[in-house]
């Protein structure tokens, strides 16, 4: 059995079932083992990018890893981006890179690169195979890394020699690391605390916005007067009817310290103590109050379920949490379309139990608001702010949940970074609704700009902020990959261009003119 061969059965005796690719010549042999194997999916993106958002898209609703499989470090490079987002949605994500064989390292091949520094600043594990012979065991620690609590990318570096040389037999997946116990002296100080009745934030985050964990939530905040706000660059949180409201904090720092103001107890559950994305000139960057005492539950590697039911039980915490989305379905809206009428409309339209990969940036300001009567979803969204995540994670949440219907909302700017998944989508045949916000423009950098307090941008900013002259066709580029699509001026046109998507299976692509 060659090293390829026994790379690809480890990854399937670890429960690996979905490998997304643009491969080289390194590659070759893993190709042809993964042509062997029973039961891995192979994916073909068109842009390595692609590759590590599907991943990281397919591992937050899977809750499990994809592997990528990509051609050296400049392969790596271009799916860096997405990879940031995935570290910091602690995406659990096996990250295969191929490179040169041992021997021919030295001779600095045009592709030769510094594959290991490169991997180093998105993964929480990187390790070089040195023979064949230690393939299996390095696949299987990849793997284990990756679902070390809360989640992690584990880069895995093959030389091509390591590939199409005899190994050892494939190895068994390992024990799953458990989250760490939280002690229980620090519960029962943060339950004393909560019994002050003082006003106290319940600042949730990283793997913890999901049902179970916001319903325990909500009781304690029903008993203490405790508020629950969200961390807005979580990787999943779990919204919609019957489960727990909650506020996310806002991106701009102004109704963030606005929205904290007050709060004497900050309880952080996965979250880490807020600060602005950017700094700003005459603008704090820590968010927390003066005087506001900062409370660690529980970290993102911990075990926060079990932390809040403890800490539910210490503060004998009624059965029924406080705030609980109730099914408003609005009106499909009508006359001129905005981004607020697309939310609502979304709102009105998509089935029970959707997904909603969001990527609208300025177009998703107030979307937890505009769609606070929908039915039961997940939302992902661009945990580490590298732009270019929406519809390579929507790809990968279709690949997870196939009897799911998805949604990627998405701006224009940011969507032009990684369109290619447009035609991942069509080729394996997606359940994917992709909403584009064609603004035209790079609307965040225009309030950015007014953030300075001049005189607005001149002709030359303005120039770089304008996606006009040409304006982008993304009908004619989604229709060149395949993919069924539309433009839409009014709200009465995007409506029922939604509810066709809505009840026709496969992909759909919808050009919103703001």
């Amino acid at each position: 059995m060659t090293g390829a061969e026994s790379l690809v059965q480890t990854l399937l005796n670890g429960g690996v079932e979905v490998c997304f690719t643009n491969p080289g010549t390194s590659e070759i042999h893993v190709l042809a083992a993964m042509d062997k194997a029973a039961g891995l999916r192979v994916i073909l993106g068109l842009f390595e990018g692609v590759c590590t958002g599907a991943a990281d898209g397919y591992a937050r609703m899977a809750g499990k890893p994809a592997a990528t499989l990509l051609h050296l470090g400049p392969g790596l490079g271009n799916g860096l981006a997405n990879l940031h987002n995935a570290r910091r949605a602690f995406s659990p994500l096996v990250n295969i890179v191929g490179d040169h064989a041992t021997y021919h390292l030295k001779h600095d091949a045009p592709l030769t690169s510094d594959i290991e520094s490169i991997a180093g600043t998105v993964s929480g594990w990187v390790r070089r195979c040195k023979n064949a012979a230690g393939v299996p065991g390095d696949a299987a620690d990849a793997i284990a890394a990756s679902l070390k609590p809360p989640g992690a990318v584990a880069t895995l570096i093959v030389p091509a020699d390591c590939t199409w040389t005899e190994s050892a037999a494939p190895a068994s997946a390992l024990p799953k690391t458990k989250p760490e116990a939280v002690d229980p002296e620090k519960i029962d100080r943060i339950a004393k605390v909560l019994r002050k009745g003082e006003p106290a934030v319940i600042l949730m985050g990283g793997p913890f916005l999901m049902e179970k964990e916001l319903r325990l939530a909500g009781r304690i905040a029903r008993v203490s007067g405790a508020r629950i706000i969200g961390d807005r660059l979580s990787g999943r949180s779990q919204r919609g009817s019957g489960r727990v409201s909650f506020q996310g904090l806002p991106y701009h720092v102004k109704p963030a310290l606005e929205m904290l103001e007050g709060t004497a107890h900050l309880i952080l559950v996965g979250a880490r103590p807020p600060v602005s994305f950017f700094a700003w000139p005459n603008l704090p960057n820590w968010l927390t109050p003066a005087g506001c005492e900062i409370h660690i539950l529980a970290a993102p590697q911990q075990d926060g379920l079990q932390a809040l039911e403890t800490l539910a039980g210490e503060l004998n915490a009624p059965g029924d949490p406080a705030g609980v989305y109730e099914l408003k379905r609005p009106e499909p809206p009508r006359g001129k379309i905005t981004a607020e009428k697309v939310w609502t409309a979304l709102a009105a339209l998509m089935p029970e139990d959707s997904i909603i990969s969001d990527e609208g940036i300025t177009s998703s300001r107030e979307a937890d608001r505009w769609t606070a009567g929908a039915p039961a979803h997940d939302r992902l969204t661009l945990t580490g702010g590298a732009i270019g995540q929406g519809m390579p994670a929507a790809t990968g949440a279709a690949v997870a949940c196939p009897g799911r219907k998805v949604f990627c909302m998405q701006a224009d700017g940011s969507g032009m970074y990684t369109l290619q998944a447009l035609w991942t989508q069509a080729h394996e045949k997606l359940d994917v609704v992709t909403v584009i916000f064609a603004n035209r423009s790079y609307k965040i950098l225009e309030g950015e700009l007014e953030q300075l307090g001049g005189p607005g941008a001149g002709p030359k900013a303005g120039k770089l902020f304008d996606l006009t002259h040409p304006e982008l066709d993304w009908v004619g580029l989604a229709k060149g990959m395949g993919v069924n699509a539309a433009k839409v001026h009014t709200a009465g046109e995007f409506n029922r261009r939604l509810e066709a998507a809505v009840n026709t299976p496969g992909p759909h692509l919808i050009e919103v003119v703001l």
